[in-house]
C-alpha cells in the first residue's frame, strides 16, 4: 500500500519570501510512491508557491527537496522533467498558436533520449482524454477552459511521468469538466503515478487523496489521512462548508 511506501518526494523546512513577504515558513512534506496527496489552504496560504519551489522556479530562502535518492533542491527547473517529474501549472501554460498535437509533442520532446515513442504516447493520452484526438488538428487557443486543461495535463503525461505535480485542476471548469479531471487524477494512481494536488475544491480533493497537509498563511497547520483531516471540524468549517 501507499501509506507503507517509502517517500518519493520529501521536502524540508522550505522558507520563500517576496521582498518582506513571508509565503513559505518552514514547510515540509512528503509523497509515497503511488500516492495522492492534497494541498489544501485559503487563497495566500502558500500552495502555488510550495509547487513553484519544488520546481525550482523560485528561490528558496532555506529548505531541501529531495525525490527517491537524489537531492534536487539546486536543480534547474528544465532538468527536473528528465527525473521523472511533471508539472502543470496554474494557468495552463500552452502554446495557442501550436496545434493540440504539437503543443502534446512539446511535453517529450526533450525526454527522446529515454526511449519514449512519441506516437505511443500520444495514443495513451488520447486514450485518457479522447477529446484531445478530436481535436489534435485545431489551434490550442481556440479550445474550450476545460479542453485547454485537459491539454496541459496530456502534455505532462506525454513524458510518462512516475510523479505529477497539479496546481489548481479545475478552476474555472464546469463541473463535469471538473468531474473528468478529477477522474483522470484518480486513474494515474492505478498506473503507479505519485500526484501531488493543490486544488480549491478542498472537498473532492479530500475525497481523491490518500493524504492532506493544510496550509495557513505559508505553515502546515494539519496533515493526515485524508479521510481524519476531512472530518476535523477545522477544516470542514473553513473549506467544506460545514
Amino acid at each position: 500500500m501507499a501509506s507503507e511506501s517509502p517517500s518519493l518526494l520529501s521536502v524540508s523546512g522550505l522558507r520563500v519570501r517576496y521582498g518582506p513577504i513571508l509565503a513559505l515558513d518552514g514547510v515540509s512534506i512528503d509523497v509515497r510512491k503511488g500516492e495522492i496527496v492534497a494541498i489544501i489552504g485559503a487563497n495566500g496560504a502558500g500552495k502555488s508557491t510550495l509547487m513553484k519551489a519544488i520546481m525550482n522556479l523560485v528561490r528558496k530562502e532555506t529548505g531541501r527537496v529531495g525525490y527517491g535518492a537524489h537531492d534536487i533542491t539546486g536543480t534547474p527547473p528544465y532538468k527536473i522533467p528528465q527525473t521523472g517529474i511533471s508539472y502543470v501549472p496554474e494557468g495552463r501554460q500552452l502554446f495557442a498558436r501550436m496545434t493540440v498535437r504539437e503543443n502534446l509533442e512539446m511535453g517529450i520532446i526533450s525526454l527522446a533520449k529515454r526511449g519514449l515513442s512519441t506516437q505511443a504516447e500520444l495514443e495513451r493520452v488520447y486514450r485518457i482524454f479522447p477529446v484531445l484526438l478530436a481535436r489534435r488538428a485545431q489551434l490550442a487557443g481556440t479550445l474550450s477552459g476545460g479542453e485547454q486543461q485537459m491539454l496541459a495535463m496530456g502534455r505532462a503525461l506525454m513524458a510518462r511521468p512516475e510523479f505529477c505535480l497539479f496546481d489548481e485542476p479545475s478552476l474555472g471548469l464546469a463541473p463535469l469538466i471538473q468531474r473528468d479531471v478529477f477522474r483522470a487524477i484518480a486513474a494515474l494512481r492505478k498506473e503507479g503515478v505519485s500526484t501531488l494536488l493543490v486544488e480549491q475544491n478542498a472537498k473532492k480533493a479530500l475525497e481523491i487523496s490518500d493524504r492532506c497537509y493544510v496550509l495557513e498563511l505559508g505553515k502546515v497547520t494539519l496533515e493526515g489521512p485524508s479521510r481524519d483531516v476531512a472530518a476535523d471540524p477545522r477544516v470542514e468549517k473553513a473549506y467544506l462548508g460545514g
